[in-house]
């Protein structure tokens, strides 16, 4: 991941900081279902974001308690450096280093890799294969690893995603 993409998303995650306040605040732009979407005007940017419906951590195969911060997946949209529906989910804790992580939506699972806290789509045909599935899916299925070992399967739901991503693509030149 280069630095423009990791200072993107690590702007997005504190312009957002958790769910309720960036509802709140005053780039938020619309609620679609399950979906925000937020609009910054300097630079031009879009995003969408969602927070799951359910955390699942466990070690040793047995669930266990776990800390963890923000847990969010992003779809941003960033027209002055011709980046469109970047997809990107922050887990809430550090992803063991090298590690990758899989986003199931249905029977289709793509992988993401990471960096510190922060997970993304290889490429930007990635991107787009991803957005189509989650189009079309009803939940997306996020399981990634942390640097102590836990396994994390978190899952988001994709109502309202259709109608906020068009909306992103719209305001943002997608």
């Amino acid at each position: 991941m280069n630095s423009m993409i990791r200072f993107a998303a690590a702007a997005l995650i504190a312009g957002a900081g958790t769910l309720a306040g960036a509802q709140e605040s005053t780039n938020r732009v619309g609620t679609e279902t399950d979906w925000s979407i937020f609009v910054e005007d300097s630079p031009t940017q879009c995003w969408i974001v969602s927070a799951p419906k359910s955390v699942k951590n466990t070690r040793d195969g047995r669930e266990v308690a776990a800390r963890r911060g923000d847990i969010r997946m992003f779809v941003s949209y960033w027209p002055g450096n011709d980046r469109k529906g970047e997809v990107s989910v922050t887990g809430g804790y550090p992803y063991r280093d090298g590690s990758t992580v899989q986003l199931a939506i249905g029977s289709t699972t793509f992988e993401l890799f990471t960096d510190g806290e922060l997970a993304w789509a290889a490429s930007p045909t990635d991107d787009q294969r991803i957005v189509t599935a989650m189009k079309r899916g009803a939940q997306a299925v996020v399981t990634g690893t942390s640097g102590r070992g836990t396994r994390t399967e978190d899952t988001f739901s994709l109502l309202g995603f259709t109608a906020a991503v068009e909306d992103a693509e719209t305001r943002c030149g997608g």
